[in-house]
């Protein structure tokens, strides 16, 4: 007994174009032709799509059907796969969820909807950013410190002219030095930040700094890098 591609589709539940893809990716041989060309599919053939059709309803592409030796192979990577990808998926819905909690827009790391609103746009582009590269217990801290009221300090800088005097900038950066000392004491690990990363630190750093360097203004980042050597030299 022989099957036309026709019928051999459908024995299997699918389609003459699928047995034709089939063909053409090499997972199904050519049967052997009648006397006016008819192809004539046999046993061996409707085994072998009905087991191809069976991985893929399991998940494996079809690049990877020839690769599978046994139950054992292919299948047990698969199923790794699948159960990062299900990881993945869950955390993913958990932040949706937290988002949606918090009524928070969209591009607002999970988390930090209802303090968001308060931060001027260079610092909420930062966090998204920080929240990038680093743990969980960082960002709650860091949550933390944006829950903080703002301050003159935090106004004054955030309003800085390009004009600003010398002594000017040297007196908020002297200021904003006793509020860093500040956090610094609250959250030790801001000078031990690779213990609550979640990249290398070159990764952490090529992405931060020239980030900073774009988002804030000349003004600002003189006063930054004031404050970085005031806060050393203490």
């Amino acid at each position: 007994m022989a099957w036309s591609t026709s019928e051999l589709a459908e024995l299997a539940s699918t389609t003459v174009n699928t047995i034709r893809h089939y063909h053409r990716l090499g997972l199904l041989s050519e049967p052997e032709r009648s006397s006016n060309g008819y192809k004539q599919y046999r046993a061996g053939h409707l085994v072998r799509v009905l087991r191809i059709r069976r991985y893929r309803e399991l998940g494996v592409p079809l690049t990877q059907i020839d690769s599978i030796d046994g139950p054992d192979s292919a299948l047990q990577t698969l199923d790794e796969e699948l159960v990062a990808a299900i990881e993945q998926l869950q955390r993913a819905r958990e932040r949706l969820a937290a988002t949606l909690s918090e009524g928070a827009e969209s591009d607002v790391p999970a988390g930090f909807g209802s303090v968001a609103d308060r931060l001027p746009a260079p610092d909420r582009a930062l966090l998204t950013i920080v929240a990038q590269y680093f743990d969980d217990d960082a960002l709650d801290d860091i949550r933390a410190m944006i829950e903080v009221a703002q301050t003159d300090v935090d106004r004054e800088y955030e309003q800085l002219p390009e004009s600003s005097s010398d002594s000017v900038r040297q007196d908020l950066a002297e200021r904003m030095a006793v509020l860093l000392g500040r956090h610094l004491e609250d959250y030790p690990w801001l000078l031990n930040r690779e213990s609550h990363i979640t990249a290398a630190p070159d990764v952490v750093d090529s992405a931060v700094y020239p980030s900073v360097a774009d988002l804030y203004r000349p003004a600002q980042l003189d006063v930054l890098v004031r404050v970085v050597h005031l806060t050393h030299d203490r």
